[in-house]
C-alpha cells in the first residue's frame, strides 16, 4: 500500500485571520497625526499651490472671467471631489503609501503605485526651483530701490543697459540678472552660482522640515499653511484701495459666454481643477494612511476641496486689483508720453493738456492737423489693451507683479510679503511631493537597517538637488518649462484612471463601499456612486484624448529671449529640437511604464505558478494562486 502524501490545507485570507499579522502590526505601529487639524492643514497645503496664485487668475482672464467658473465647478463636483474622496478613503483605509495600497488592492496595479512615486519626485525637481526663484527675489526684496525698478547703467558709463533699455527694468532682472538666459534650449550655458545656492537653501529647508516626517511637517505646516491666507487677507485690503482696482475686478468677473463654445475651455477648466487638488501624485494617500481608520473621510475630501477652489478665487481678487492698478499705471504713462510730445510740437502750455482732457485735445488736433499729429508716432493708449497684457505661470510672478509691486507706496514690504506668501505655498505643496516619494520607499523597505531615516531622508533630498542643477543652467528655464507641462500632464491623467478603474472594477465598488461604511458609519451616496462608477472615468478618458488630439494639432515650440532677435523683445517663438522633443515623449511616457510593466510581470508569473501547480497535480493550486493576486477582504 502506498503511503499519499496529504496535501496542505488552503491558505486562510491575509486579512481574515483572528490574530495579528506582521503586516497588521506594522500598520498599528504606524505614526498618526496629533490631531485632526494638523491632518487637514497638510492637505490643504498640499492641494492649495502656486497655481492657485499664478495659473488660475490667468485661466479666469483668458477665458471669460466669470464664465470659466461654469466649467470649472462642473470639472471641480464631478471629477476633483470624487477622487479627493477616493484618495483619501484607500489610504486611511489601508494605512500605506501608494505603492502599498495599489499592490494591495490588485498585485496587477502595483505599478500605480511606482507611477506616482516617479511624478512626485520629477514634479518635486522643478517645484523646489521655483522655490529657489522666490529665494532669490525675497533676498532682493530688501534693497531700496527695488534692483528691478531701474535698468543698471552700462560698462562704460555712457548709457544704461541696451538689453534692458530696449525691453523694461523687470524682464531684464528675470532675464539677464535671475536666469542669464541663453538664446535657445540647445545652448546650455554654465551653472549660474546664485540660483545653484538659492536651489541649495530651498532643499535644506525642506529638509528641515521634513527631516522626522510627519513629526516636523505636522508643526511646520500650522506657519506654511496659514500665513499665505493673512498675506492674501493684507493685500486684498491694500489692493482695494489703489487706482483702477475696479478696472482689474470688472476685467475678471465680467462673463463672456462666448468662450464657453470653444473646447479647450472646458478641457483647462478639466486639467485645472485636478492638477489644483494635486491628485495622483500618491502624497494624498501618503497623508490619510497616517489617519485613524474611524475617521469620516468624506467630510475631509469635501473640506479640501472646497477650500481649495476658494482660495483659487480669493487669490484671484487682490492679484486682479493689483493688475487693474498696474494697467492703468502703464495707461497713464503712455497718455502722459503722448501729451508730451504733443505739447512740444504745438507749443502748447503744460496747463492746458492734462490727463483728464487728453482725449479732446486730441481729437481737436487730429481735426486742425492731422499730418503732423500722424508725424508724432504717437503711441496707442487703450486701457483694454493693457488689461489683456496676461502672463501665467513664472510670468505673472515673476514680471507682472513685481513691475505692479515697484509702482506701489511702500513697495519692498509689499514685495517682502508676496514673496514670503509665494515660498509658504511651494513649501506645503513641496511637503507632499517629498511625502509621495519617502513613504512608499518606507513601506517596500528600501532603507538599509543600519540607516536612521533622517540620513535617508536627507540623501533623498541630496539626489533630488544634484538632478534640479540642470535648472541652474543658462537654459534651464527651457527645462523647467518642459518639465512642467509633460510630467504634470499626461502621466496624471493616465495613473489616476487606472486608480478608480482598479477601486471600482477590480478591488470592487461594494467592497469599497464596505469599508467607507466601515469607516465612516454611512454608506456612499448616490452622488459618490454615480461618479466613481461612471461619470469619473468617462470625463478622465475624454480630458486624456482630448489632450492627445490637441497637442498632436501642432508642432511644440516655446518662447526665447534673444537680444539679437530681430523684433525683441518680443519672444522669438522655435519649434523643439527633434532630440529635445524626444525627451519631451520621454517625460510623458517613463512615469507610467511601471503600470503596464509591473502587471506583466505579475501575469507571467501567474501563468508559471498556475502550468507549474497543473503539473504537479496539487488540487489546491488554483486557491493558492487566487490567494495570491486576489484582492485583499475589508476588515469589518
Amino acid at each position: 500500500m502506498r503511503l499519499i502524501k496529504q496535501p496542505p490545507p488552503p491558505p486562510k485570507d491575509v486579512m481574515g485571520e483572528e490574530g495579528e499579522s506582521a503586516e497588521q502590526k506594522e500598520m498599528t505601529e504606524r505614526p498618526k497625526w496629533d490631531n485632526k487639524i494638523q491632518y487637514l492643514l497638510t492637505c490643504i497645503g498640499f492641494a492649495v499651490g502656486l497655481g492657485n496664485v499664478w495659473r488660475f487668475p490667468y485661466l479666469c482672464q483668458t477665458y471669460g472671467g466669470g464664465a470659466f467658473l461654469i466649467p470649472y465647478g462642473i470639472a471641480l463636483v464631478l471629477e476633483g471631489l470624487p477622487l479627493l474622496h477616493m484618495e483619501l478613503a484607500i489610504g486611511q483605509r489601508l494605512r500605506m503609501g501608494s505603492v502599498g495600497v495599489w499592490n494591495s488592492i490588485s498585485p496587477f496595479m502595483g505599478g500605480l503605485g511606482v507611477a506616482s512615486m516617479t511624478v512626485s519626485f520629477l514634479v518635486g525637481l522643478f517645484y523646489n526651483m521655483i522655490l529657489a526663484w522666490i529665494l532669490w527675489y525675497f533676498f532682493h526684496s530688501f534693497q531700496n530701490p527695488l534692483p528691478w525698478r531701474d535698468c543698471p547703467i552700462n560698462v562704460n558709463h555712457t548709457g544704461y543697459v541696451t538689453e534692458c533699455e530696449k525691453s523694461s527694468p523687470v524682464n531684464y532682472f528675470w532675464y539677464r540678472e535671475t536666469l542669464n538666459i541663453t538664446p535657445d534650449i540647445e545652448t546650455s550655458g554654465s551653472l549660474q552660482w546664485w540660483l545653484v545656492l538659492c536651489l541649495a537653501s530651498a532643499w535644506c529647508l525642506v529638509y528641515i522640515c521634513f527631516i522626522r516626517g510627519i513629526e516636523t511637517i505636522g508643526k511646520a505646516i500650522y506657519a506654511t499653511a496659514t500665513f499665505p491666507y493673512l498675506v492674501l487677507t493684507i493685500f486684498l485690503v491694500r489692493s482695494l484701495t489703489l487706482s483702477g482696482a475696479s478696472d482689474g475686478l470688472i476685467y475678471l468677473f465680467t462673463p463672456n459666454w462666448e468662450t464657453l463654445k470653444n473646447p479647450k475651455v472646458w478641457l483647462d477648466a478639466a486639467t485645472q481643477i485636478f492638477f489644483s487638488l494635486s491628485l495622483a501624485f500618491g502624497g494624498l494617500i501618503a497623508f490619510s494612511s497616517y489617519n485613524a481608520q474611524k475617521n469620516n473621510c468624506e467630510r475631509d475630501a469635501l473640506i479640501v476641496g472646497c477650500v481649495n477652489s476658494f482660495t483659487s478665487i480669493y487669490a484671484s481678487i487682490p492679484i486682479f486689483a493689483i493688475l487693474g492698478f498696474k494697467a492703468n499705471e502703464n495707461y497713464n504713462d503712455c497718455r502722459n508720453w503722448n501729451i508730451l510730445k504733443l505739447t512740444n510740437a504745438f507749443n502748447i502750455g503744460d496747463e492746458n493738456i492734462t490727463l483728464e482732457n487728453y482725449d479732446q485735445w486730441l481729437n481737436h488736433l487730429n481735426a486742425t492737423d492731422p499730418t503732423e499729429v500722424e508725424g508724432l508716432n504717437l503711441k496707442t493708449c487703450n486701457l483694454q489693451t493693457f488689461l489683456d497684457q496676461s502672463a501665467s505661470g513664472t510670468g505673472l510672478a515673476f514680471i507682472v507683479f513685481t513691475e505692479a509691486v515697484i509702482k506701489m507706496p511702500g513697495s519692498q514690504v509689499w514685495a517682502v510679503l508676496f514673496f514670503v506668501m509665494l515660498f509658504s505655498l511651494g513649501l506645503s505643496s513641496m511637503f507632499g511631493n517629498l511625502e509621495g516619494v519617502l513613504t512608499p520607499l518606507l513601506d517596500l523597505h528600501m532603507i538599509p537597517a543600519w540607516m536612521p531615516k533622517e540620513i535617508f531622508t536627507g540623501l533623498i533630498c541630496l539626489i533630488s538637488f544634484t538632478v534640479a542643477l540642470i535648472f541652474t543652467l543658462g537654459s534651464g528655464n527651457y527645462w523647467l518649462e518642459i518639465f512642467n507641462s509633460y510630467v504634470g500632464s499626461i502621466p496624471l491623467l493616465i495613473i489616476a484612471f487606472f486608480e478608480i478603474i482598479s477601486v471600482v472594477y477590480l478591488y470592487g465598488i461594494n467592497r469599497f463601499n464596505d469599508d467607507i461604511e466601515w469607516m465612516t458609519g454611512r454608506r456612499p451616496n448616490i452622488y459618490w456612486q454615480a461618479t466613481w462608477r461612471f461619470i469619473s472615468p468617462f470625463m478622465l478618458l475624454v480630458v486624456f484624448v482630448a489632450y492627445i488630439v490637441t497637442e498632436a494639432e501642432r508642432q511644440p515650440t516655446y518662447n526665447t529671449w534673444n537680444p539679437d532677435y530681430v523684433n525683441f523683445p518680443l519672444a522669438h517663438v522655435l519649434h523643439y529640437p527633434q532630440w529635445v522633443f524626444g525627451i519631451c515623449v520621454l517625460l510623458c511616457v517613463l512615469p507610467v511604464m511601471s503600470i503596464p510593466l509591473v502587471a506583466l510581470y505579475r501575469f507571467i508569473g501567474f501563468l508559471k505558478k498556475y502550468i507549474m501547480g497543473r503539473h504537479n497535480q496539487n488540487p489546491y493550486a488554483n486557491e493558492l494562486i487566487s490567494n495570491e493576486y486576489k484582492t485583499i477582504p475589508p476588515k469589518l
